[in-house]
């Protein structure tokens, strides 16, 4: 009996743990190109195919057009934000080579608790 209550207590531990990680803050500032991050910075290209960690995550394929909005900087320069279609969402900036840039210089902003929000079946989820 004590076995299967440690067994039961470690997946409780590890799903926790799953959790918290997908829930952190990715980047306390980003980089737009206006300060409210809704103009497009830049049209970008998939150079590989993409598979995000959790639901905050853009998922592409080779040769996908997306459309950047932000950047996350100091801490994570590596993610940017942007869309295609109807997907939104993070990916790393190594995925991608820029096609078009759309704006004239990025400004620095900090980040909000609704960037790291995710959508499921119409309805956000609070990370």
């Amino acid at each position: 009996m004590s076995r299967i209550l440690d067994q039961r207590i470690l997946l409780l531990v590890i799903s926790f743990s799953a959790s918290v990680q997908s829930t952190k803050v990715l980047s306390e500032w980003k980089k737009c190109g206006d300060p409210e991050c809704e103009k497009a910075m830049s049209r970008v290209q998939a150079t590989t195919d993409y598979l995000g960690p959790d639901c905050r995550y853009l998922n592409f394929t080779t040769g996908e057009e997306i459309i950047v909005y932000s950047k996350l900087s100091r801490e994570n320069e590596n993610l940017w934000t942007g869309s295609k279609g109807k997907d939104f969402g993070y990916f790393p900036r190594d995925a991608v080579k820029v096609e078009e840039v759309l704006i004239g210089e990025e400004i620095e902003v900090l980040t909000k608790e609704t960037d790291f929000l995710c959508l499921h079946e119409d309805k956000y989820t609070f990370e």
